[in-house]
């Protein structure tokens, strides 16, 4: 669809950033020191702060994604380097504010299975919190993107991993359901609650949890013979992950409008349990279907938190890949084809990383959803793709350890790109 005919003026569209702080091999092999992705990810912060970018969001990780891929299980077994070295989102985040003056910090996203789990979680964002808005003149926001977490093996130290027969048979569904408990005492100790476990979510299985007959039916196998019963069950009960007495959090005092929350699931029951708590707004990848959007905002806008106000559209980041080529010395075709060399070459890495193959299908798909091209082409995209109303979360630094080019990049898209794409909604 086309959105260049508007009856009114249009406020400009939301354009956000992404930071990966991958340490990987580039398309020719260089593999940075972790000094200088951190130097290289503070000049882009600086940079995107001074363009005018809403939110600079940054990828969490833990542990060393090469170590992993020794383990019995390896979740990533052809990932080359560190998927990313934030392990401490609230001490990068404070560090980030102190060296900008207009853009607001968000984590995407921090497991709240890692690290200690959901209580100690929720004690390090209250306190950063604290911290940050001791100056009451400071009104930029924390947004805190939080979910299971992307690879498991990040979260296995901590626990995470099932305790026997029945939870084994059941984990790819069940890592959800421990999602959903940690995600309760996680919002609820935020919002400032005494709580113990008995008042927590409930995991009780049954056949809706699961993809197929036959994923239940091991299940319930499973908890036949683990049990001892003379029939399958229609439902199964799971214990507690998170056992405890009454417990609340400290600090309490600090600014909860300066909190922002958003959750990293495509779940539509999480999303809704979720916001039965607090305002949650959810994630998107750049990989979505258009479907799948629209029916999130719809969903979103009957059960989002009345408390966070009316669904906006830009509640939903849309992450995307940008290809950008302004370079001098280049015609328009040549930097368009400069950028789809670059988007050929750093999608085809990214997908062997994560599954050892080239999947062309995977890179083509990916590819059409990504913003590729001269300064031009990239506009038209935004014009066809987006909604006028959309956040656009952009990803300058995907396989591209070139900080000045991820910069000029930048630039090229805040100081040319933005201005065409807003002419022709208001045109």
């Amino acid at each position: 669809m086309m959105w260049f005919r508007l009856e009114q003026p249009v406020p400009p569209m939301d354009h956000d950033i992404f930071f990966s702080i991958s340490q990987t091999p580039d398309a020719a092999g260089q593999v940075p020191t972790e000094n200088q992705m951190f130097t290289n990810y503070f000049q882009q912060l600086e940079c995107a702060d001074r363009l005018g970018f809403g939110v600079g969001w940054i990828a969490q990780a833990h542990l060393s994604t090469e170590t992993q891929k020794s383990n019995a299980r390896p979740v990533v077994p052809h990932w080359q380097g560190e998927v990313g070295l934030c392990t401490d989102f609230p001490q990068l985040a404070m560090e980030s504010f102190r060296r900008t003056s207009s853009i607001e910090i968000g984590s995407a996203v921090v497991s709240i299975l890692a690290s200690g789990g959901p209580i100690a979680q929720a004690e390090r964002i209250a306190n950063t919190l604290q911290l940050h808005g001791l100056n009451q003149d400071e009104q930029r926001r924390l947004h805190v993107g939080f979910s299971a977490g992307r690879f498991e093996f990040m979260a296995r130290p901590y626990g995470i991993v099932p305790r026997n027969a029945v939870e084994e048979a059941a984990w790819p569904a069940l890592r959800g359901q421990i999602f959903m408990e940690a995600g309760d005492v996680f919002l609820r100790l935020l919002r400032g609650d005494v709580i113990n476990s008995t008042q927590t979510y409930e995991t009780v299985l049954t056949r809706a949890h699961f993809r197929s007959d036959e994923d239940w039916e091991r299940v319930q196998n499973a908890a036949v013979e683990a049990e001892n019963l003379a029939t399958k069950p229609d439902q199964i009960a799971i214990p507690k992950r998170y056992v405890f007495e009454d417990l609340k959090i400290i600090p309490t005092d600090f600014r909860k409008e300066l909190l922002q929350l958003v959750a990293g699931t495509h779940d539509p029951k999480a999303q809704t349990f979720l916001n039965t708590i607090l305002p949650v707004k959810v994630f998107n990848l750049s990989i979505t279907k258009p479907e799948v959007i629209e029916a999130t905002h719809a969903r979103m806008a009957e059960v989002f938190h009345p408390s966070g106000g009316a669904w906006q559209r830009s509640d939903m980041p849309r992450t995307s890949f940008v290809f950008l080529n302004a370079e001098p010395g280049l015609t328009p075709a040549e930097q368009s084809a400069a950028a789809r060399k670059e988007a050929d070459e750093a999608l085809g890495a990214y997908w062997n990383a994560l599954e050892g193959t080239i999947d062309p299908s995977k890179v083509s798909n990916a590819a059409n959803n990504a913003l590729i091209g001269n300064v031009e082409e990239v506009a038209q995209q935004i014009l066809e793709r987006f909604h006028p109303e959309d956040r656009i979360m952009a990803w300058f630094d995907f396989f591209n350890h070139d900080s000045d080019r991820v910069c000029r990049n930048m630039t090229a898209y805040m100081e040319q790109v933005v201005p065409l794409v807003e002419v022709e909604l208001n045109n």
